[in-house]
């Protein structure tokens, strides 16, 4: 299988890391008859030769080295190795040159995957499907064998297998053979009822929901929910495979992070992917996993609510409700999922805000969790709590920070709790006021603290933050992020802070200059005094500083006109956000807007990272900000996120958009 191998100038060729020397040892490695080191081969193919799904020349060299050793029967993981090869030459056009060369190496030996098509292992059988569909351009052929396996496959993994192989060849070849198109539809329209069983009607309707939504049943919801709790029925009570102990590889912590029911993820995931926008069909569903008996059903539920909250904007109370009653359950990964879930929903989880309060009075060894590292953070459940800003939250934070281990994250949630958390303040200073200065993790200890006394608007805590900033070492007090988070709680208590106005003043020339001159403009409102400072950061090089300036400018107001050819340059060119922030400056700056509207405009819908920006400065206009008004309306009538890729902090930066929007429209923002 192996024949050839040394033949390849394999140091001439290039992978993610460069040379591609290593790869005759990863090619060997994936026929070791040791697991551990099959895996940590299979680890290098994916962490070099195939690195996030690129095609590189090291990748077209090892083709026909994995179709060998996809083959033959006394290699182990076979299953694997033909999923990488689905993965290397997956449809579509991109990659270049070299992706195409894959493809077409594999369409030139698609025979194989036919000849794998009955192979005895399960696992092998089950990754065929996805490459016969992918790569053997025969399209009634491909339908046939299909088919075929149908008939005669009795594994339910594979069967699933098979049915979603159905689904990518109608959506492949609609376009170009609508004829066989049309036969795999019928055929999946046949496998979504009787007498197939639970799971492969499910996977049979999840694809259909893809390629055919005007054929699925007019009870979709209910006959879903039906199947789903017949297959749970059938579930054989030994655990998942995925949750035995193996070697501790990347590919095998991957495996063991897979849900424990994976095959019913799936399931529902392709189903909840293909019904999209159909938000109220998709919350009746996820209340129907999330009511199901099983237990796993209800775990999968909560971890696709997370997904829908997302990207939607409605039709989260119902199920929140429902994930707040699994928090008193004691299987624990369904617990561990509905408080990662409702932490990321921050102000939505307030339907489950009972459970969670239950939770942290009853159960004070979930108050505080320790990181990977061993430092104290906030448990799961307070942090949900109070992100919410239930009020309840306030006694048990005052317990937390009175006694002996304050988490390092607990001054970040405190701003969640607006008005409700001020009782915390005298507290909150007495900790800062006694952070070491000279010992290790004054970041981790600080800033958190100064944070939140900042979104408090605590003066009392002047002295104390005047304290960490007079008596930090001098190498960092020039660059650092303690300084600049002390400079900006001095900034948010305005004139109270007179007496920080000599530090402020020295920190104009250092790496936290935009925001000492901020911090100065608020306490003292000298515009004269802080203008060269924004004006030299303006025209810097360091793209971050030359937009915080911007923002800075924009506050100053018309005392900002001598920036103004600098801000109007940097308002026509540059990255989005430069471009947004910069507009608004000059519109904040002259009150005319009309020159950049149409800048403002493009970057909101091109851009959507910049629409909170864009909200605030209209927001401080006041009814000045009326020419963008419109819109405004418009986010606020739209029921979809405005940015979906922005990982577990999406939900939040929404909600400060939508708030922004709010206030901006109901003239609440000031000049």
């Amino acid at each position: 299988m192996f024949r050839g191998i040394d033949e390849v100038d394999w140091a001439s060729l290039r992978h993610a890391y460069g040379s591609a020397e290593d790869v005759p040892g990863l090619l060997r490695g994936l026929a070791s008859a040791d697991p551990a080191e099959r895996q940590t081969a299979l680890d290098g193919m994916y962490g070099a030769v195939h690195h996030q799904g690129d095609v590189y020349e090291a990748t077209v060299a090892c083709v026909p080295f994995l179709l060998a050793l996809a083959v033959r029967e006394e290699v182990r993981d076979r299953a694997g190795v033909v999923e990488l090869l689905v993965s290397i030459g997956d449809l579509g056009g991109a990659g270049g040159d070299l992706a195409a060369r894959a493809r077409a190496a594999l369409r030139a030996r698609a025979e194989v995957f036919v000849r794998l098509a009955g192979d005895a292992d399960a696992a092998v059988r089950r990754a065929v499907p996805g490459a016969l569909v992918r790569f053997l351009d025969r399209p009634a052929r491909v339908l046939t064998l299909v088919r075929e396996r149908i008939t005669v496959e009795r594994d339910e993994r594979v069967l699933l297998a098979l049915a979603e192989s159905l689904g990518l060849f109608a959506r492949r070849y609609r376009l170009t053979d609508d004829v066989h198109a049309t036969k795999a539809v019928r055929l999946l329209t046949e496998l979504s009822g009787d007498p197939y069983g639970p799971g492969l009607r499910l996977a049979a309707l999840g694809q259909l929901a893809g390629c055919a939504p005007d054929l699925l049943p007019a009870d979709l919801v209910p006959t879903v929910v039906r199947l789903l709790r017949d297959r749970s029925g059938q579930r054989p009570p030994a655990g998942h495979p995925y949750d035995l102990p193996g070697p501790d590889t990347l590919a095998g912590r991957l495996l063991r992070l897979r849900p424990s029911d994976e095959e019913g993820s799936r399931l529902l995931r392709t189903l909840h992917a293909a019904l999209g926008s159909r938000v109220a069909d998709r919350v009746a569903l996820l209340c129907g996993q999330l009511t199901s008996p099983d237990p796993l059903d209800r775990c999968n539920g909560v971890w696709m609510s997370a997904g829908l909250f997302r990207e939607w904007r409605t039709g989260h109370a119902e199920p929140v409700v429902l994930i707040g009653n699994q928090l008193g359950l004691e299987e624990g990964r369904l617990h561990d999922a509905a408080v990662a879930v409702l932490v990321e929903l921050s102000e939505l989880a307030a339907p489950a805000a009972d459970h969670l309060h239950a939770l942290v009075a009853y159960r004070p060894e979930l108050r505080i969790r320790h990181g990977e590292r061993g430092a104290p953070a906030l448990g799961g459940p307070l942090k949900a709590l109070a992100g919410t800003g239930d009020a309840r939250a306030t006694p048990v934070l005052a317990e937390v920070l009175a006694g002996p281990v304050v988490p390092n994250d607990l001054g970040l949630v405190i701003p969640r709790l607006g008005p409700a958390a001020v009782p915390l303040a005298p507290a909150l200073r007495r900790r800062l006021a006694r952070v070491p200065l000279d010992a290790p993790g004054l970041n981790e200890r600080a800033v958190p603290l100064l944070s939140a006394l900042a979104a408090l608007g605590d003066v009392e805590s002047v002295p104390a933050v005047l304290r960490l900033l007079r008596g930090m070492p001098d190498g960092l007090r020039r660059d650092d992020t303690v300084t600049e988070a002390a400079v900006r709680a001095l900034g948010a208590f305005g004139g109270a802070a007179r007496a920080a106005v000599p530090e402020l003043r020295g920190l104009l020339e250092t790496g936290c200059a935009v925001a000492a001159a901020e911090a100065l403009w608020s306490v003292t409102g000298d515009a004269e005094a802080v203008l060269p400072v924004l004006l030299r950061e303006l025209t810097g090089t360091r793209s971050g500083r030359r937009r915080r300036a911007a923002a800075v400018l924009g506050r100053l107001g018309p005392a900002a006109r001598p920036a103004l050819p600098e801000l109007r340059e940097m308002a026509g060119s540059g990255d989005a956000w430069a471009r947004a922030t910069a507009a608004c400056a000059v519109w904040r700056t002259t009150g005319e807007p009309e020159r950049f509207l149409p800048v403002l405009r493009s970057t909101w819908a091109e851009h959507p990272h910049t629409r909170r920006t864009i909200a605030e400065c209209v927001s401080a206009l006041g009814p000045a900000g009326a020419p963008l008004h419109d819109v405004l309306r418009v986010e606020l009538a739209s029921p979809r996120r405005h940015r979906t890729d922005s990982g577990g902090h999406g939900i939040h930066e929404d909600l400060g958009l939508l708030r922004a929007c709010r206030e901006a429209l109901a003239g609440q923002g000031n000049r």
